[in-house]
């Protein structure tokens, strides 16, 4: 019962957290980091143990589902040069120079160690960072590329990460007979997420109560990430590819009485995993600290201090060199291809949007229980996602708004030309049609395309047309997702547009 009592003063806990994050304009896993040192230090505060095998898959599975469902392509495409250059690069930098470091000032410490270690920091979690940027005007590129370098520089990490562990565990290695399997793994990896979603869905279709269709898509998630890791795969990549096609798949097969109630029970879920990540770890930091001797204990912060600076240091670096080499190059016109010449204040964002979060704790977490320092480890992590989330969090908009950096928002121009063809297509739909809910339906869609809808509202549910009514929504949907197949609006604007037409759908009755 006191277990309970604690979980419910938890997330209350949270849910006040995070409200005063949103009324103070900063990250809400900044005040969860917070929370979660604060909680690790109450003297009788819960003591929480969880398997280390399990860190990964349940923090890291559904949040980067979550994350990989509303990734556009297109965007992706577009900016594919910053976004694999942080993915690969930024990641590889912090990853050595973290190891470097590390190496350094404990001696006694194994290589593979000190790289994982590396890995487990290297990855920023822009999730944070987006909570402020989708607040304030920042050209819209800065936020595809920061959204791109989250979903996948997971990926790169958290490969490092294990191969690195693989290492420090194993008896006897041999890159040669490693590199092999790790090369399979991952083209394997996306090849399974991509059949996963393409068996799944067809199974799933036919499951029409929302309850049992959510607990499905979790079952489903979990199930694909665990079996991808017993095959050797990439959860990360194999989930990333499953949900990426679920995402080009599923908004044609499912229907908005499903999917309303999923997308709000997605985000409540990825906001808990979050709680409990911070929670969790924080409650590590307290046996960790106890047993420790005052020598050591002031030894591993001063470790974790330096890695925090490095980690930070390294991406400021990185970021401005590679602005800089791509604005000489063109300058001096050494591409083939015409290319958008970076700013300097959009690289200051960028290099400073280099918050931690989920991932970082939940890697640090998965460490077997016997792996070299990894109580230090365990230290060092907590203190980056704190230290950057405070630093780095709470500076942020400040920052954003002394650059008075300008949004295009293109996309507001493409909600209002996807908005234009839907409500056209539905119009088209009910077009011939003599009966008198036709004709109320002709007025109500003439009035939306000549603007009387601009404030993005779909009236519905008032007029005797409902059966008729649904049929032009699905019209007008199919024509969304035509838009979105070829690439004239973004994910961004689809899900918008997608969310009225939900609605429209859902006050239809009958």
């Amino acid at each position: 019962m006191l277990a309970f009592e604690w979980i419910i003063g938890l997330l209350l806990g949270a849910v006040l957290l995070s409200a005063l994050a949103r009324r103070l304009n900063v990250p809400y896993p900044t005040f969860l980091a917070l929370g979660g040192v604060a909680l690790a230090f109450v003297p009788s505060g819960p003591q929480w143990m969880l398997e280390p095998d399990l860190a990964l898959a349940l923090f890291v599975a559904p949040v980067l589902l979550d994350a990989a469902f509303d990734t556009s392509l297109r965007d992706l495409r577009n900016n594919w040069l910053p976004v694999s250059t942080l993915v690969l690069v930024a990641v590889g930098l912090t990853t050595a120079s973290v190891a470097t470091l590390v190496h350094w000032l404990l001696q006694d410490m194994p290589w593979a160690a000190a790289i994982a270690l590396g890995a487990i920091v290297a990855p920023p979690d822009a999730a944070a960072a987006t909570a402020i940027l989708r607040q304030v005007n920042l050209p819209y590129r800065l936020l595809k590329i920061l959204e791109g370098e989250s979903l996948l520089n997971d990926a790169s990490a958290l490969l490092i990460y294990r191969v690195a562990v693989g290492v420090a565990v194993a008896h006897h290695f041999t890159w040669s007979a490693f590199a092999p399997s790790l090369a399979l793994a991952l083209v394997g990896s996306l090849l399974a997420g991509y059949l996963c979603a393409r068996i799944w869905m067809p199974v799933t279709q036919r499951i029409t109560e929302a309850p049992s269709a959510i607990i499905m898509q979790f079952a489903g998630t979990f199930t694909i990430w665990i079996v991808a890791e017993h095959l050797g795969l990439s959860g990360i990549l194999t989930i990333v590819a499953y949900a990426i096609t679920l995402a080009r798949t599923s908004p044609a097969q499912m229907p908005a009485r499903l999917r309303v109630p999923t997308y709000a029970v997605w985000e409540t879920v990825v906001f808990v995993l979050n709680v409990l990540a911070f929670v969790l770890i924080g409650l590590q930091l307290r046996p960790i600290w106890e047993r420790l001797d005052d020598p050591v204990r002031w030894k591993y912060c001063l470790v974790a201090a330096a890695v925090l600076g490095v980690v930070v240091l390294t991406r400021i670096v990185w970021v401005m060199f590679y602005g800089a080499v791509l604005r000489f190059v063109i300058a001096h016109r050494l591409l083939k291809q015409p290319m958008t010449s970076p700013i300097v204040k959009g690289g200051i964002v960028v290099s400073w949007c280099g918050m931690r979060g989920i991932v970082t704790l939940a890697a640090a977490f998965a460490l077997p229980e016997n792996f070299p320092y990894r109580d230090l480890m365990l230290l060092t992590a907590f203190t980056v996602v704190l230290g950057s989330l405070v630093v780095q969090g709470l500076t942020l908009r400040p920052l954003i708004t002394a650059l008075r950096l300008k949004d295009d928002d293109p996309v507001k121009a493409e909600v209002a030309r996807a908005r234009a063809v839907a409500y056209r297509a539905a119009l088209n739909e009910v077009d011939g049609d003599p009966s008198e809910e036709a004709e109320l339906l002709r007025l109500e869609y003439r009035a939306l395309l000549l603007g009387a809808g601009d404030d993005g509202g779909v009236s519905s549910g008032e007029l005797p047309a409902d059966p008729l009514r649904r049929r032009a929504i699905r019209a007008a949907r199919q024509s969304v997702i035509d838009l979105r197949e070829s690439e004239e609006i973004g994910d961004d604007a689809f899900h918008l547009i997608e969310e009225e037409l939900d609605w429209a759908e859902m006050s239809a009755r009958g």
